[in-house]
């Protein structure tokens, strides 16, 4: 059977290394604020994917205000957030028609490259685990109980979203106890025994997180819409 495709967008930002009163996935980047960018992405890689927002319930609200203010009328599902991000992408799993390949994406990473989703997409459907990752471009230092010492930056990578997996599979990964040791969802499926793949992202695929990010946001927008 021909599985559809699917992407889970968790936008449980509150803006607070942003230095803003307003979510980070709600600031104004171009003139739409940054969640309407980030699902246009996945909109205009396939306009039949399912596009799942999943939102803290205080802010479902607020979000139904912006799309109507920017008549924003790209078809998606909303689905409540959870205590943690494993919880919210927990929930918005509920909502996905099976089978399907299903990608998982940060609300505030608005500047993935259709490239870069073709890429993960067609990778998971022939493995059924990717993530992208760009190369580490700093030194990097390892603390140590006895202080710290340089480490090889080769040998590690830099991970993004969309991570994209097997619906089935990642349905079952999430069945699991939550434990801490889940920081993304290529560590929640890992912890099942999967290998995970690797796929090169974008470079401009930043999260926005800290204020400079939010500089840099538009300045790769004004890129991305030349």
């Amino acid at each position: 059977m021909q599985k559809s495709k699917a992407v889970i967008i968790v936008a449980g930002g509150k803006g607070l290394r942003m230095n803003s009163d307003i979510p980070k996935q709600f600031i104004p980047i171009n003139g739409f604020p940054v969640l309407m960018h980030t699902i246009r992405a996945f909109q205009n890689f396939n306009n039949k994917i399912q596009i799942i927002v999943v939102l803290p319930e205080n802010q479902m609200s607020y979000w139904a205000g912006l799309c109507k203010k920017y008549a924003f009328d790209v078809k998606h599902e909303i689905a409540p957030g959870g205590e943690t991000r494993f919880h919210s992408v927990k929930n918005g799993l509920k909502l996905i028609n099976m089978p399907a390949i299903v990608a998982v994406h940060d609300g505030v990473r608005p500047f993935v490259s259709n490239n870069t989703i073709i890429k993960c997409f067609d990778a998971a459907e022939e493995y059924g685990t990717v993530i992208p990752v760009v190369d580490a471009v700093d030194s990097i230092r390892q603390i140590t109980p006895h202080g710290n010492l340089s480490v090889d930056r080769n040998l590690y990578k830099m991970v993004q979203t969309p991570q994209v997996f097997d619906g089935e599979l990642l349905l079952r990964a999430y069945e699991q106890t939550f434990s801490p040791l889940f920081t993304d969802d290529a560590s929640v499926v890992e912890s099942l025994g999967h290998k995970i793949t690797l796929v090169e992202g974008n470079r401009e695929n930043i999260k926005l997180t800290t204020a400079i990010d939010l500089e840099w946001a538009k300045i790769i927008s004004k890129r991305f819409n030349e």
